[in-house]
């Protein structure tokens, strides 16, 4: 089992236009572009990736909580990589963290669960899939 709390793997950031954000990490911070769809576009900073998510498609990754507008609410969300996405539900019950969301299998591969801190930012557990889903 991987150390907890693991490395911070990916940090994902809510933008507008994701167009213009895109061209900033690549200008300011001399980056290429390490992935890329028509809402997400990824930079590694490291070993930790910063991932600039159009603000229509957050809802999927943070759903109960509300996406806020710039000046308000929820802005990003913190991924830890994990061995095994369950037992660290488990464990973060036994502590008496609520989850927003999963474990839910996602369509890029990985098993997630969300959770709120106590200051309203938004952490993500995360482990790759097995090949034909979490239970293979």
């Amino acid at each position: 089992m991987v150390a907890w709390p693991g490395d911070i793997q990916a940090v994902t950031l809510f933008v507008e236009d994701l167009a213009k954000a895109k061209s900033f990490y690549r200008e300011v911070f001399e980056l290429p572009v390490h992935y890329e769809d028509e809402n997400s576009a990824v930079f590694r900073f490291g070993v930790t990736m910063i991932n600039l998510l159009a603000v229509t498609s957050a809802p999927e990754l943070v759903a109960p909580a509300p996406v806020a507008a710039p000046d308000q609410g929820v802005r990003a969300q913190f991924t830890l990589g994990v061995t095994d996405v369950d037992q660290v539900c488990r464990r973060l019950a036994e502590r008496g963290v609520a989850l927003l969301n999963g474990p839910v299998d996602r369509a890029w591969g990985l098993r997630t669960a969300s959770f709120r801190d106590p200051g309203g930012h938004i952490w993500e557990v995360a482990a790759p899939t097995a090949p034909g889903g979490a239970d293979a």
